[in-house]
């Protein structure tokens, strides 16, 4: 397999069989799995560093909930809440931070912090002026697909063809933020599971996350204790991880997927490592 390069600012990810686990680290109050838990700045900034011990690649930090339903964060509150744990996470890691935000300002802030990525679930298309700030500060991106916004994406997603969709979505993107001056090498793609998708929308992309490959992208898969894991299993959100880590396997046993966000990094890098173990052991790598 040819690696994909991921450029995050300084920082040149080349992705082959293993992919990169990116831990979750929300400072909010109302996240749909654990929101509250890590409220208190040094209560965040520790459970990253776990997550760092535990084998994660990447850290990524959200001060704004996203789950469906979810209203807007005040900029100066997010600001609040982010900025001390990207500035503390910058001095006692070597990892590349990426920071969950849609705001201009908050990631003008965190990149003059040391943050190396911005991860937008909106694809940079909800602030007119983020496309640029990334660009200055030569920071990796990660471009979503969501239909509608987090307060009503759930009420009634459609789509004629949920996998052409996306790809159109994730083909326009790429056309206008190197337009903007973002190189696609600094691009990782997000089909958006769960964001503005029914549970088979879900199903469909990941059964199809091949076909995103001619973008030759890499592709970061958010799957991690979702909704559709519960649909399938009648799992609530704290006993989902069997079904997280299923759907991790099955994306990166077949190539579709290469940056997995997740909140059980120890688990996820776990499976990924062996399932890289057993593919070195096949007659031929495709």
């Amino acid at each position: 397999m040819i690696p994909l390069v991921w450029q995050c600012r300084g920082r040149r990810f080349e992705i082959g069989r293993r992919p990169l686990v990116m831990g979750i680290v929300n400072v909010t109050p109302d996240s749909f799995s654990d929101g509250g838990r890590h409220r208190d700045h040094s209560a965040a900034i520790g459970h990253a560093l776990r997550l760092a011990d535990d084998g994660a690649d990447l850290l990524d930090v959200g001060g704004e909930s996203t789950r469906p339903g979810s209203e807007p964060v005040p900029l100066d509150e997010e600001l609040r809440r982010v900025l001390p744990v990207v500035e503390g996470l910058v001095r006692r890691t070597t990892l590349p931070i990426s920071v969950d935000t849609s705001k201009t300002e908050v990631a003008r802030r965190c990149l003059d912090a040391g943050a190396a990525v911005i991860n937008d679930v909106t694809g940079l298309r909800g602030d007119p002026d983020l496309p640029t700030v990334v660009a200055n500060a030569g920071a990796g991106v990660v471009v979503m697909h969501m239909q509608g916004t987090p307060a009503t994406m759930q009420r009634a997603p459609h789509y004629a063809d949920v996998v052409a969709e996306v790809g159109a979505f994730f083909q326009e993107r790429l056309h206008a933020l190197a337009a903007a001056g973002i190189t696609p090498a600094a691009v990782c793609l997000d089909p958006g599971i769960g964001f503005g998708k029914t549970p088979d929308h879900n199903l469909d992309l990941l059964a199809n996350l091949g076909a995103f490959r001619a973008l030759n992208r890499p592709v970061c898969l958010g799957v991690s204790r979702k909704g559709f894991i519960g649909a399938v299993t009648g799992r609530p959100a704290g006993e989902r991880l069997a079904g997280s880590l299923a759907v991790a396997c099955f994306a990166a046993a077949r190539g579709g997927a290469h940056v997995l966000r997740v909140h059980d990094v120890r688990e996820t890098r776990d499976a990924v490592l062996l399932l890289d173990a057993i593919d070195r052991h096949r007659p031929s790598h495709p």
